[in-house]
């Protein structure tokens, strides 16, 4: 997946299409948060068929790249970041602003900032739900591992 985003060709994105960059980028996290709440319930039902300790950790790996790419084509707008020029640039600055502990870049004009705010938020919602599924399901994992266990012993 990150060499996907570094190979992605995000140029049609950017100033010059601000409806298009705009429209893919809500679409690509929308379509990113439906799959993630889908793996939730998947959890919180207890569905057997469901993969959800390789599936939400794709998932949240990509909402990241999907910040990325969207930091990257707004920074191509002129006074919206200082100290993101490159793909490296957005992905540490979406890194950063994910773990909350601020950097060296800042987003200066308003289309930055809202973006920013929308991460803090959805990671508060759609990443916070998905870790906490996957830790329900790898606890019951090892609690059914430690069942078969006892089971095989007695």
């Amino acid at each position: 997946m990150v060499a996907g985003y570094f190979l992605l060709p995000l140029d049609p994105l950017g100033p010059h299409r601000p409806a298009l960059s705009w429209t893919v980028f809500a679409l690509a996290l929308l379509l990113v948060a439906l799959l993630l709440l889908r793996q939730v319930r998947d959890v919180l039902v207890n569905r057997p068929q469901a993969r959800p300790g390789v599936v939400i950790p794709l998932l949240m790996c990509l909402s990241v790249l999907v910040f990325s790419a969207g930091y990257y084509s707004l920074a191509k707008q002129p006074g919206e970041f200082r100290g993101l020029a490159t793909r490296t640039d957005a992905l540490y600055y979406t890194t950063v602003t994910l773990a909350t502990v601020g950097g060296d870049i800042t987003p200066e004009g308003q289309a930055a900032r809202v973006v920013t705010v929308v991460q803090v938020l959805y990671s508060f919602v759609f990443l916070t739900a998905a870790a906490t599924a996957l830790t329900r399901h790898v606890r019951n994992q090892v609690i059914r591992s430690r069942q078969r266990d006892r089971q095989g012993r007695g």
